[in-house]
């Protein structure tokens, strides 16, 4: 996908921040020995056990164990995991950034992913797998831009041809492929997490309007 064909009133400096942040927590990972970075990447992750259960013997908190839902949105294993993310925020982003406002947008994001990963962590409330990674708080994003913009189109890009296909004909088709990876995917297993991607999709759509800035202009 190259971008959406929604025009926007000004920068989207929340999302713009939101990708730079991510960017940067990847990159000061990578700045890392390997083993430094296992041991970042699992303290700044959040293990449901640490918030559910107790303290594993021997480990040192970075961050309080609630403070860790929010720092495991910007912690990213791998340069495709952080790219898709990003590429999804990016083009989908700015749009309901437009109609939330900023500091909205940022609260609708953050509560998007918190409610991903408790998603993720209800099935094995003592699991120490750290999660990790975006795609809760953007799957959020996906499912607001769903409900504010039904006949936006996207522009995706193939070899020696650009395409122009429904934006929510195109997330829908994405969701029902995360609604069968999380029905069929194995309890416990390691890998991508399914379950956050439609848990932050459904809280999006169905938060999005309570967070509009015309509605709350208009209560005014």
């Amino acid at each position: 996908m190259i971008r959406d064909d929604n025009p926007v009133r000004g920068i989207p400096v929340v999302t713009i921040c939101l990708i730079l942040a991510c960017m940067a927590v990847y990159l000061w990972l990578l700045s890392m020995r390997p083993d430094v970075r296992v041991t970042a990447i699992t303290l700044l992750g959040f293990m449901p056990r640490y918030l559910f259960g107790e303290l594993l013997p021997g480990s040192e908190p970075w961050v309080s164990p609630l403070g860790s839902i929010f720092t495991a949105m910007f912690v990213h294993g791998d340069f495709l995991h952080l790219a898709l993310a990003m590429v999804y925020l990016w083009i989908f982003g700015d749009n309901v950034e437009d109609r939330v406002g900023r500091s909205r947008f940022l609260a609708f994001y953050l509560i998007c992913g918190a409610v991903a990963a408790l998603a993720q962590a209800v099935p094995d409330l003592l699991s120490t797998v750290p999660m990790i990674g975006a795609s809760g708080a953007v799957s959020g994003v996906l499912g607001g831009y769903v409900v504010l913009y039904p006949r936006a189109n996207v522009l995706i890009a193939l070899p020696f041809l650009l395409l122009r296909v429904s934006a929510p004909l195109l997330i829908v088709v994405w969701f029902l492929a995360q609604l069968s990876g999380s029905l069929l995917a194995e309890r416990g297993a390691s890998g991508i997490s399914f379950t956050p991607h439609v848990a932050g999709f459904i809280t999006g759509a169905l938060l999005i309007r309570w967070f509009l800035l015309e509605r709350r202009q208009s209560r005014a």
